[in-house]
């Protein structure tokens, strides 16, 4: 808790003995006739006046007319009736007053009017929140050094930031051995690959939308199950166009796994493989723990699904073994010729409020703690800066919905494993439904 000095507005106080004098909501609580020297005048006198907001307000006999809105709130209380001391204890915090034991919301700290020692003080938490205002001023303030532009998102402001490493990200880092699997190594020149490249271009149509994880540690199960939607699409040309049950694999891929609160990306994809899931019609979203509601074996018709129309499918959705790309270039070519990939990165306290540009860690925040993130990586391209100098960028799919980045994506510095999103980056081969037999491959 911090202490934030408050003054103690009034150690004594003149009020009714049968019931407190009825103040204002929106005025500070006084006294006012009862803080003169002699309190009430005889008569009409116009210096017989206390201070109220900026005016004054009057304590002689005239207020004893019906209408007596210049007279001071306590007139009746101190100047006709019966009255004794009693001690008010009030904060003033902010410009505004808080009275003993009342609380005030401060971004994501909350603070209380507090008894310390002989005065009272407005004591306040000190959590770090997700949204500092000091972080997206220093990197707006900063653009042509960083190359990104910062944002107060409403869904994270009020909330703590340990809520949002805990809650908005949810992947688990891989244990060494699955991060030291040997990658799959193709046959290409890297000279050939393009300087800009767009999935949702060369595949329109194909590609799953911008979801929304919410205050769920999905990330895991939401970019698994969107790169595998996206690869179905593709790599069936258009003939199986679905996506994928996000919370199939949080609901029922709980081997080792933990729902809401993370999980490792080998054994969402190992559960995939063994297993199958469903379609998101069949088994929707609701981003937070559940009890597995289909059975585990079987296939979509024991899960009561809808069998898609014009596809002889009635098996779940499965892919082969899981693989990992070494390097940024078989990185651009595995994406280019067979769909988005998915990527792990390091989330740092600045990333929540990026807004657009080509992000890159900055060292602003105080408190900087991280957690790990997994993303779809759906492309890649090149933007010159105000000095003509070229930044490579990889364009992302993030799970914070549309309303978050670019539209729900963000680009992030290519080619030096910024926050680490080069150094485990996965594909899948799914089985689809051959388009000329229909059955499935």
């Amino acid at each position: 808790m911090i202490r934030i000095k408050a003054t103690l507005l009034a150690l004594a106080v003149y009020v009714n003995i049968a019931s407190a004098i009825p103040y204002a909501d929106d005025l500070p609580p006084g006294p006012y006739c009862g803080a003169r020297p002699n309190a009430c005048c005889r008569g009409r006198m116009d210096g017989c006046s206390a201070p109220i907001i900026g005016t004054l307000c009057y304590c002689d006999d005239f207020c004893d007319r019906v209408r007596s809105d210049d007279c001071c709130p306590d007139f009746q209380a101190v100047c006709r009736g019966n009255y004794t001391v009693q001690e008010i204890r009030v904060c003033r915090y902010k410009g505004q007053y808080y009275a003993y034991g009342k609380t005030a919301k401060e971004n994501c700290n909350i603070c209380k009017c507090e008894q310390v020692g002989s005065t009272v003080e407005m004591l306040c938490e000190r959590n770090t929140c997700i949204v500092e205002e000091n972080i997206i001023n220093a990197v707006n303030q900063r653009y042509d050094q960083h190359q990104w532009r910062a944002s107060n998102y409403t869904k994270f402001w009020g909330r703590r930031l340990d809520e949002g490493i805990k809650l908005r990200l949810g992947t688990l880092q891989p244990h060494r051995f699955v991060r030291r699997m040997s990658p799959v190594r193709r046959i290409y020149d890297p000279n050939s690959l393009p300087h800009q490249f767009d999935s949702n271009q060369k595949w329109r149509g194909y590609i799953s939308p911008i979801q929304d994880q919410g205050w769920c540690g999905a990330s895991w199960a939401m970019s698994t199950s969107a790169t595998a939607s996206d690869r179905f699409a593709i790599l069936s040309e258009g003939l199986e166009r679905v996506q994928l049950s996000a919370q199939n694999l949080l609901s029922c891929n709980n081997r080792g796994q933990q729902s809401c609160n993370g999980g490792y990306l080998d054994k969402a994809w190992l559960f995939f493989r063994k297993y199958g899931i469903v379609d998101e019609n069949c088994y929707r979203y609701i981003g937070h723990d559940d009890s597995c509601r289909i059975p585990k074996l079987g296939d979509l018709v024991s899960a009561r699904c809808a069998l898609p129309r014009n596809v002889g499918r009635k098996e779940k959705y499965k892919v082969g073994p899981a693989y990992r790309l070494a390097n940024e270039t078989d990185i651009m070519y595995e994406i280019m010729t067979s769909g988005p990939v998915q990527a792990t990165m390091r989330v740092y306290h600045d990333f929540f409020t990026y807004s657009s540009g080509i992000y890159r860690h900055t060292n602003l925040a105080t408190d900087d703690r991280t957690g790990y993130h997994s993303v779809r990586i759906v492309g890649w391209g090149e933007e010159p800066d105000y000095h003509g100098r070229v930044h490579k960028y990889w364009r992302v799919a993030n799970s914070w919905g549309e309303d978050w980045g670019e539209n729900g994506y963000f680009k992030i510095a290519r080619g030096i494993d910024e926050c680490e999103i080069e150094s485990f980056v996965l594909g899948a081969w799914p089985f689809t439904v051959d388009p000329v037999s229909k059955n499935d491959v």
